[in-house]
């Protein structure tokens, strides 16, 4: 039964994280992205391939190994033995395609074809098989086996990849959730001082100092921080849902994060940290390092050995077998030339055209390829430069909207404070603190791009964090 554990469970019950805080649930970056990245189904599920990599390496290397064959045959009908035929072939495929291989031959019976004709004891035979034309530099084996190696490295940069998306993807919603905790908590600040201010001008009015109005118009401002407060908590309730979709038990067992756990609002040093920010923001990205570039690198290694082995079914197929016979292979001067069996095979089609058009299919997949890696790398240089921008241009916006935040809050207490002396009135006073809320929420909205802004230059890198 898959159950529902409360988040605390899952940090105390697992060890090399952080602990939770003991007074404030407060789940930080780093511990939450440590969750996903070592428990989410789909970074195990990117594990797989490199499992599948390694099974289709050791399939590959399976053409190279050593073979043992036996046929046998006998016909026996009226008490007239016809035939009885046994033989027994090992056979060994080396790299450049020539085969070693031993026989053995028995054959008895009156009806025998007279080429079956062998001693009493049996014939031996030790020969090579060589392709002199095709099939000599590469063949499908060898071609089979290098793809398969290739396939392996490919298949972990793809796991990089793969796992830095979902690391990525994570990153938002928690993002997210922050956003929506932030703005919760804004809410509720407000919609206390509202009360608060409210409770007064109701005394106030009580014994004359404030008007029937004020109070009305109080009452307004309460109510509408308290809707604008359930808002914040139903946007805080789909984002901690949504977060909950990415923690993960081992066993696949999901976890749902419970109302008392919260986001960590001091989480910029952490990002910076985790993303390496700094460093992104100020070295040279050296793009064929990148895990794209080196898995289409290997994609286009492949695709040349599949044009390299399309070239070589243009050659003629020329077989050439030598095998020595003896009756007394445990005597090595009987092995001679003298004694033989041997062949020739040639086959060459005339026109040429299905090997000619194998030929053409893969240089264009190879110029297809090549293409893709001249696009990705300038997609890639000119979205790390914008990225790289844009979180310069961030900087500044922070900077902004702190000090316009500040001079807001200024003018909100300034206002208060004539309001107290009868210099101004509560019309004002929501006015400049509507303001303040304004401010504040776009400040909320600016860290939040910034977060998601550093996350893009981290996914753009596809940089898999040690965590």
């Amino acid at each position: 039964m898959r159950g529902l554990l409360c988040i605390v469970l899952l940090v105390y019950s697992i060890s090399g994280f952080a602990q939770l805080d003991s007074l404030q649930n407060v789940l930080r970056f780093d511990e939450y992205l440590g969750y996903v990245k070592k428990f989410h189904p789909i970074v195990k599920q990117a594990e797989l391939v490199i499992d599948e990599s390694q099974a289709k390496l050791m399939k590959s290397r399976g053409a190279f190994d050593p073979k043992l064959e036996v046929d046998y045959d006998r016909k026996k009908f009226k008490g007239t033995e016809y035939f009885d035929q046994l033989n027994g072939t090992f056979k060994v495929p080396t790299w450049f395609g020539i085969e070693l291989k031993g026989t053995f031959e028995e054959n008895t019976g009156e009806f025998l074809n007279p080429e079956a004709f062998v001693p009493d004891n049996g014939l031996y035979s030790a020969g090579v098989s060589v392709p002199i034309g095709r099939d000599l530099l590469i063949n499908d084996r060898m071609a089979s086996l290098k793809q398969a190696r290739l396939f392996r490295e490919q298949a972990k940069a793809d796991r990089d990849i793969f796992v830095n998306n979902i690391l990525f993807e994570a990153s938002l919603v928690y993002f997210e959730w922050l956003k929506a905790y932030n703005e919760f908590k804004l809410f509720e600040n407000f919609l206390t001082n509202a009360q608060f201010r409210l409770r007064g001008i109701e005394r106030g009015e009580e014994v004359g100092e404030n008007a029937q109005i004020d109070v009305v118009e109080a009452r307004i401002a309460v109510n509408s921080r308290r809707l604008s407060l359930e808002q914040a908590i139903v946007k805080l309730t789909n984002a901690s849902l949504e977060l909950s979709t990415f923690l993960w038990l081992e066993n696949n067992i999901p976890v749902e994060l419970q109302p008392d756990v919260i986001p960590d609002v001091y989480t910029e040093p952490i990002v910076d940290a985790i993303f390496n920010i700094n460093q992104l923001r100020d070295d040279e990205v050296i793009i064929d390092e990148h895990p794209k570039m080196i898995s289409l690198e290997y994609k286009l290694q492949s695709l040349d050995v599949e044009r390299r082995l399309s070239a070589n079914r243009l050659l003629p197929q020329f077989d050439v077998e030598y095998n020595f016979l003896t009756e007394t292979p445990e005597i090595a001067r009987t092995f001679n030339t003298a004694e033989y069996k041997g062949g020739v095979n040639i086959s060459f089609p005339l026109f040429l055209r299905k090997e000619r058009g194998d030929l053409r299919l893969a240089k264009l997949k190879v110029q297809d390829t090549e293409f893709e890696i001249n696009s990705t790398r300038v997609n890639l240089i000119n979205k790390i430069d914008a990225l790289k921008q844009e979180l310069n241009s961030y900087v500044n916006q922070n900077d902004i909207t702190e000090e316009m935040v500040t001079d807001l809050a200024e003018l909100l207490k300034a206002e208060e404070q004539k309001f107290r002396l009868g210099e101004s009135s509560l019309f004002l006073v929501n006015s400049r603190e509507s303001k303040l809320i304004d401010g504040r929420l776009k400040a909320i909205d600016i860290q939040n791009k910034f977060f998601k802004t550093k996350a893009k230059l981290f996914n753009s890198l596809a940089i898999n964090p040690d965590l």
